[in-house]
């Protein structure tokens, strides 16, 4: 059976975000029988699934469903495939989605699912086999009213064309709706690919003008991380005119004193070197010290815990983009906000996937397919919109935006079940 082996996980990711809600309790006001309810998953539904390999030999995997709360519309999440996964991250991971539809005022509630498999080392031939038997043990608890998954850790749009199929075929007639992130020849949505670094550009765009009180134009910015996100989020800033002047990846990063003058050199460059210390141009820099540039704004957009409580006090930057998931640690937040560092949250800054997630999945019922510009123009005004909703509640309440962000999200879905009566 896949396992988790040695990884063991300091912290218990369901214990924190638990401890996440329970710390907007002192900003607004919510029923303790809400509370409670909010606490736990709606549903959680935990299979055992077989699969003969191709040597012969059998393996058993478990996967995960989590459905957590669906008061705003079905529920909605990513599917991610790892060894690592486990019950605790899914369940956290749900009431993140909870929270992040809630935010960006999509009708979506919030669920999440993995199966504890090793990519890596499984076929694709197998992984094909174990979806679909994933999507035969829970054909009943998800579909397009009831929840829809999409890519995420370990999964791409191949995965969910496969799920879509199976589900398919055990419906009897064509159902594209029960995912999103397909691929655009099966229903998915141009711009999908590109949706969560162009939404982090769009809210540095709006930080530069409402925090900072620049145009983008005049601000300069570090970006830690130079995957999807990462590299879509260079290339739109660079396009808006903003002054990238350092851009790092997992083996290093370089300084750009004058900024990055041709995103398509770079990205060529950086396709076959695979390496940013290996670009011919530019000062050799670390990402610790990418971290603590004095720039204007600083974008981790590669792994969790990067700014903690060792870097923190080192930190120039005024204003703190979160494109990664948990970039920031508890600790290291509270020195921020000690040192007046402004920090957007990530439940904001990388939500324009479910954004575009939702657009692809308006299309799929409407069977209808959407120009790109209409996917940019309308991920641009939900984010945009989402972001002045958290400065205006945040200043309104006197607390940090990741605070106020949370707050905001907990009471809109807490005004659902108050309306829809539950008990």
């Amino acid at each position: 059976m896949s396992s988790r082996s040695n990884a063991i996980k300091e912290e218990n990711p369901y214990e924190n975000a638990i401890a996440q809600l329970a710390s907007v309790m002192q900003v607004i006001d919510v029923p303790l029988d809400y509370y409670e309810m909010l606490k736990v998953p709606k549903r959680e539904i935990v299979v055992y699934l077989h699969l003969k390999r191709s040597d012969g030999t059998v393996s058993s995997f478990m996967g995960y469903r989590v459905q957590h709360n669906n008061a705003r519309g079905p529920y909605k999440g990513g599917l991610r495939y790892s060894s690592l996964v486990d019950i605790n991250e899914v369940r956290a991971l749900a009431m993140l989605m909870t929270w992040k539809t809630a935010l960006v005022d999509i009708p979506f509630g919030g669920a999440k699912g993995g199966i504890n498999v090793d990519p890596s080392s499984t076929s694709g031939d197998e992984l094909e086999v174990l979806t679909r038997k994933f999507v035969d043990e829970i054909t009943y608890n998800i579909g397009p009213e009831i929840d829809v998954p999409a890519p995420d850790v370990g999964t791409n749009p191949q995965v969910m064309a496969w799920i879509m199929n199976e589900y398919s075929r055990l419906k009897g007639y064509n159902v594209p709706a029960v995912v999103t992130g397909k691929p655009v020849e099966l229903g998915g949505s141009l711009g999908r690919l590109e949706a969560t670094g162009r939404g982090v550009s769009i809210i540095a765009r709006e930080a530069a003008k409402a925090v900072l009180k620049k145009d983008i134009k005049d601000v300069t910015v570090a970006v830690q991380g130079f995957g999807n996100v990462g590299s879509y989020t260079v290339k739109f800033l660079t396009e808006m005119g903003a002054k990238v002047v350092a851009v790092s990846d997992v083996y290093g990063g370089k300084l750009f004193k004058n900024g990055i003058d041709s995103f398509e050199r770079l990205y060529k460059d950086y396709s076959a070197t695979k390496s940013m210390k290996r670009l011919p141009y530019g000062e050799d820099i670390s990402n610790e010290e990418l971290l603590t540039m004095d720039v204007d704004m600083l974008i981790p957009a590669a792994i969790e815990n990067q700014i903690n409580e060792n870097n923190a006090n080192k930190i120039s930057a005024e204003v703190i983009v979160e494109a990664a998931n948990a970039p920031t640690t508890p600790m290291a937040d509270k020195i921020l906000e000690k040192n007046g560092i402004k920090v957007l949250p990530d439940i904001l800054v990388n939500s324009g996937g479910v954004i575009v997630s939702y657009f692809e999945w308006v299309q799929n019922l409407e069977r209808e397919q959407w120009t790109l510009e209409e996917v940019n123009t309308k991920l641009e005004q939900k984010l945009t919109k989402a972001f002045y909703d958290i400065l205006q509640f945040s200043e309104s309440k006197n607390v940090p935006y990741r605070v106020g962000a949370l707050a905001l999200a907990v009471e809109r879905v807490v005004n659902a079940m108050k309306l829809l009566g539950w008990r």
